[in-house]
């Protein structure tokens, strides 16, 4: 006698589908607002990201109330998803905690461990390659790993939690200060380049400076004049 089919497994494998289907939505999404594909005021409606990513329906809304409680997005039933734009005191609470946690693991960095700073060096590579690119999305991304390297290299986990709460709002701010200002990228470089060399030189003074003035030239743009 045959014996019966597990009634779990079809629905187990629905529910993977599923998943994986809400899971494409979740990153094509949060990718186009962080490289700012969908801007802060865009309204996306569960009909169009269904068709761009070819899926149904459901999955869409899944992948999108996972995002309103990131923070990115606010929905509208029956109209869609609004893109939510970048707030003053958001900008403010983002810089006032990076300059903390950065300024203090900077210091902790020194005298820096041989590998620390080869990490470092090749994360600056990476962002000269993208820059050269024109990549400014990657570049992003590895001039946060550049930032992230240098926190989890203090060893305090409370830091590492709090200070990786900050990187899709690192992100997106970053890649806006680059788009408002080609200008940035080549300083960008060159004031990542000094943290570095003043971590080569032992020199805990000098690479604290360093990073304050970047996150300051940073705010200086984000906020824009007269703000």
């Amino acid at each position: 006698m045959r014996a019966a089919t597990p009634a779990s497994t079809t629905p187990a494998s629905s529910t993977t589908t599923a998943a994986t289907a809400a899971d494409r939505v979740y990153r094509h999404v949060k990718q186009g607002v962080l490289d700012r594909r969908y801007e802060g005021g865009t309204l996306l409606t569960e009909g169009e990201l269904a068709e761009a990513v070819g899926v149904s329906r459901t999955p869409v809304r899944e992948a999108l109330l996972r995002l309103e409680t990131e923070g990115l997005l606010k929905l509208y039933p029956k109209k869609g998803a609004l893109v939510l734009p970048v707030s003053a005191q958001e900008i403010n609470d983002v810089l006032e905690t990076r300059l903390l946690v950065e300024e203090f693991t900077v210091r902790r960095a020194v005298p820096a461990p041989p590998g620390l700073l080869d990490r470092l060096a090749a994360l600056l590579d990476e962002q000269r390659r993208h820059a050269a690119e024109g990549d400014l999305a990657a570049m992003m991304a590895a001039d946060r790993g550049f930032h992230a390297e240098i926190v989890r290299n203090a060893g305090n986990q409370i830091l590492c939690r709090l200070y990786d709460q900050l990187r899709d709002r690192q992100l997106r701010m970053g890649v806006a200060v680059l788009h408002a200002h080609p200008d940035r990228l080549e300083r960008t470089l060159a004031e990542h380049a000094e943290i570095l060399d003043a971590l080569r030189a032992g020199d805990a003074d000098t690479a604290a400076a360093a990073v304050r003035g970047h996150i300051g030239r940073v705010e200086a743009l984000v906020r824009g004049p007269g703000r």
